[in-house]
């Protein structure tokens, strides 16, 4: 609240005044991949596959390397040289006002999802420490969250998250060693395994690589991660902060899913593999030790929340409100729409929260979509200026209707690379290619 005092226009709550530092980058993107997916959904996947739940938050971190040195430091030279705020901005000047909209109302509505998410992952913490029950905790959460990001935007979720991180690193390097000597050492996790494939590290269960198609081109092209590129100084800044915060993903990965493993220890038949975590937490670590781990899961819940937050209520302000309700709104009106629309985005999203069954079905319909929608517009749109709103509009639809239809008619195979993401992927690359094919081979009037 400090820190938002100081907040008086679009410039400092959508990009922090871009003059964000390389340390700041890394500790604002990673707090934000940090989140109920990469804590509670991971463990819980580590609870039931195994080691290949490594490359849930591991595809994360591959998808982060490249964006920052790939398409962070292009897209990021385009935003500063036209004032670009949001990836609406981009998807306009790059292709149109049309393409803008689609992409803007269709993601607005699916990123419900992933704040939903967040605040299943709070519930879960609060569930297990006071007995809190889910709908109590998640309204819990939504009010925490949408309170200190409404305050300030992206300058206070950056100084807001370096504490988080702090709380987080420090509770996790505690929690595994001490959890693994309690436990009996890994003798006792092998001797826990329910099945042949548990150690397996590139597949086991329904677990592994494949999620490297889901989640390494979303953590790519995501709108609250190009936004907080947006925010850097320099492209030193993105290309530093940006490779730590990969590489510390993919050091991080192995930790959750560890954690999971020997829950399994703990209680082999939890009713529900996402609680593996807060159990391992609080069964395993005397009293002290496991509040200070279970604050830790609940600050990585916290970051990743209010980066969803940043993604809603920009898009809306900008994108929509800004750009086709009120093309003349006043710096103050739009930054005044913008912390309304995080408190509506708070609300409807807590709403969500008290209807999805788990953290990992919320995240997948985000992750996909996401992947599916943004990825070959904005790659594309970076690599040739030839492509127009014909090509952009078709990525986009063809995309999306492939996921669908490919989500409803098709059973995916584990471990299979033939998921309803990777055919809606296939779609918008075809979709893309052959329009551009067709206006290039043309008739010429």
């Amino acid at each position: 609240m400090w820190i938002g005092r100081s907040v008086d226009s679009s410039g400092l709550f959508f990009v922090a005044g871009r003059a964000l530092g390389p340390a700041l980058i890394f500790s604002t993107v990673l707090a934000a991949n940090i989140g109920a997916g990469s804590t509670i959904g991971a463990s819980g996947l580590g609870y039931r596959d195994g080691l290949s739940a490594w490359w849930w938050v591991g595809s994360a971190g591959i998808g982060t390397l490249l964006l920052a040195h790939w398409v962070g430091p292009r897209i990021w030279q385009v935003a500063r040289d036209r004032g670009l705020f949001t990836v609406g901005d981009y998807l306009e000047w790059r292709y149109s006002a049309t393409v803008r909209a689609v992409v803007a109302a269709m993601l607005w509505l699916v990123t419900l999802a992933i704040l939903a998410g967040q605040l299943i992952g709070i519930a879960w913490i609060l569930n297990v420490v006071a007995g809190v029950p889910k709908p109590v905790g998640c309204i819990l959460g939504g009010l925490v969250t949408t309170a200190y990001f409404t305050a300030g935007g992206l300058l206070t979720s950056a100084w807001v998250n370096v504490v988080q991180l702090v709380v987080m690193a420090t509770g996790f390097a505690i929690a595994l060693p001490l959890i693994l000597a309690d436990a009996g050492g890994w003798s006792s996790v092998v001797a826990s395994r329910p099945a042949d494939d548990f150690f397996q590290f590139w597949s086991g269960g329904q677990s592994g690589w494949v999620y490297l198609a889901l989640l390494g081109p979303a953590f790519i092209v995501s709108p609250g991660l190009i936004q907080k590129v947006y925010g850097a100084r320099d492209v030193r800044a993105i290309r530093v902060g940006l490779t730590a915060t990969a590489v510390a993903l993919m050091v991080f990965a192995a930790v959750p899913p560890l954690l999971g493993m020997l829950a399994r220890v703990y209680d082999p038949a939890l009713a529900s593999a996402e609680m593996a975590l807060p159990t391992v937490l609080l069964l395993g670590l005397p009293a002290s030790l496991g509040l200070l781990t279970l604050a830790a899961v609940l600050s990585a819940e916290l970051s990743s929340a209010d980066a969803v937050l940043f993604m809603l209520s920009t898009s809306l302000s900008k994108d929509l409100y800004h750009r086709f309700v009120n093309t003349d709104a006043t710096d103050r009106q739009t930054l005044r729409v913008a912390r309304f629309a995080a408190l509506g985005g708070g609300t409807a999203a807590t709403g969500l929260a008290l209807l999805l069954p788990s953290v990992i079905s919320s995240l997948t319909v985000f992750y996909s979509l996401l992947t599916v929608t943004l990825f070959v517009p904005i790659v594309a749109g970076l690599a040739s200026r030839k492509a127009g709103t014909a090509e952009g509009l078709a990525a986009v639809l063809a995309g999306a209707s492939a996921l669908i239809a490919a989500a409803i008619w098709i059973d995916a195979v584990s471990g299979s690379l033939w998921t309803p993401v990777s055919f809606g992927l296939a779609a918008a690359i075809l979709a893309f290619g052959a329009v551009y094919l067709v206006r290039l081979l043309g008739p010429v009037s």
